[in-house]
């Protein structure tokens, strides 16, 4: 299949993404489309993470990546609590969100209502290649690998990568 059409397809994945709906109406996502040796760089340290930590999950993944032709990368960036002190995110307040900062392959705490907004925001670009016929599937571990490279800002992000062929190399994988 042409780069060029999974371009366009990753194009209006971004678009899906970018308006989806969001809490109290406030933009907290990061979408960033990646081709050739930029995608093929989150794959290989993919490869590398799964030798690292011995997790074949990420190895098998990170081929998946390196034979796709795009990866859409959409993540959710630091942001402050809500403001509405529901709890959702295990503080009793929004003022306690706002203090705490853990980092690790991902960084917490993030507010349970901008999670919703980064799940509505991959569902809605997933949902959109699906619709332009484009074999694809939601991985943290791509988002995993494109934090630890700096790729992304966010303090968590889902790869979508992309691929047109006979068949999608993302289905009846080897199992890890």
């Amino acid at each position: 299949m042409s780069e060029d059409a999974l371009v366009t397809v990753a194009k209006l994945m971004e678009l899906a993404a970018r308006t989806a709906p969001k809490a109290a109406g406030k933009d907290f996502i990061e979408i960033k489309i990646l081709t050739g040796a930029e995608k093929d760089a989150v794959g290989k340290d993919m490869i590398k993470i799964g030798d690292e930590r011995e997790k074949p999950g990420f190895k098998r993944d990170g081929q998946n990546v390196l034979d796709a032709s795009v990866l859409v990368l959409i993540g959710l960036l630091k942001h402050p609590g809500l403001g509405i002190d529901c709890k959702g995110c295990g503080f009793e307040s929004c003022a306690e969100f706002n203090k705490e900062s853990v980092e690790g392959d991902l960084i917490g705490p993030n507010c349970v209502h901008r999670m919703a907004d980064l799940g509505i925001a991959v569902g809605s670009a997933a949902k959109t290649a699906s619709m332009n016929n484009a074999d694809n599937r939601i991985m943290e571990r791509a988002g995993i690998s494109a934090r630890r490279l700096h790729v992304m800002q966010s303090n968590i992000v889902y790869g979508i990568p992309l691929s047109g062929t006979g068949k999608s190399i993302f289905f009846d994988r080897k199992p890890t």
